[in-house]
C-alpha cells in the first residue's frame, strides 16, 4: 500500500538530490562559456557584462564578487604554466613578459577554492604596477618561490596547488574584441624541491 508513495517519494529525492548537486559542481567549475585562453592565462570577457550566460551570472551571484563594468576592468587566471603544467607550490617559477596595457594592474595568488595565499606580513604575497619592477623595455620579471629572491618576488607559503590571478583595470583591452592579439606574460618552472 506504500510502495508505490515511497518508490514516487525516493524517485523525487534522487532526480532533486542529482540536479542540485550537478548545478552546484556546474557552478564551481566554469565561470561560463565564451573563454578566452591567451598561453596559461584564461579570461571570461563576458562574465561581467549584461550578454553574461545563466552559468556566468550565477556563478558571480554565488560568489559575491565585485564586478567590472565592460571596460573597467579584465581579469585573467592561470593554473598552469607555459608547458601545461599544474601551479605547485613546491616548486619556483619565473613569471616574465609585458603586461597588456592597463592603467593598474595587480597579481597575487589563490588557492584552488579561489581564496588568496597569505603569509606572515614581511613577505610579498602581491605585486602591482606601481610596485613592480620594470625594464627599460616595459618587460617585467617576476619569481614565485619560498625562498626570498632579488627584485620582484612573490613569497609561496602554502603547500599544493595554486592560481594566479592578473586584474587589468582601465584597460581598453576590456572593452575590445583584440583579446586575441594580447601578449601575455610566460609562465616558466624554475625547479622543484631542492632545485627551486
Amino acid at each position: 500500500m506504500f510502495r508505490v508513495p515511497f518508490l514516487v517519494a525516493l524517485a523525487l529525492c534522487v532526480a532533486f538530490g542529482l540536479g542540485i548537486a550537478s548545478a552546484v559542481q556546474a557552478l564551481k567549475t566554469t565561470v561560463g562559456f565564451g573563454v578566452i585562453a591567451l598561453g596559461p592565462w584564461t579570461a571570461f570577457p563576458n562574465a561581467q557584462t549584461a550578454s553574461a550566460d545563466p552559468y556566468a551570472r550565477a556563478h558571480r551571484a554565488r560568489q559575491g564578487r565585485l564586478l567590472y563594468g565592460g571596460a573597467e576592468g579584465l581579469q585573467f587566471i592561470a593554473s598552469v604554466d607555459s608547458a601545461g603544467a599544474p601551479l605547485e607550490a613546491a616548486c619556483a617559477y619565473e613569471i616574465a613578459g609585458q603586461t597588456p596595457v592597463a592603467r593598474f594592474w595587480t597579481l597575487y595568488m589563490t588557492d584552488l577554492q579561489d581564496r588568496t595565499l597569505t603569509a606572515a606580513p614581511e613577505l610579498p604575497t602581491a605585486l602591482n604596477s606601481w610596485t613592480a619592477l620594470h625594464e627599460g623595455d616595459g618587460v617585467i620579471h617576476i619569481r614565485l618561490s619560498a625562498a626570498a629572491q632579488p627584485g620582484n618576488w612573490l613569497a609561496l607559503t602554502a603547500a599544493g596547488p595554486f592560481r594566479l590571478v592578473l586584474t587589468l583595470l582601465d584597460t581598453p583591452t576590456a572593452g575590445s574584441s583584440g583579446l586575441i592579439d594580447l601578449g601575455m606574460p610566460a609562465i616558466r618552472k624554475l625547479g622543484c624541491g631542492s632545485h627551486a
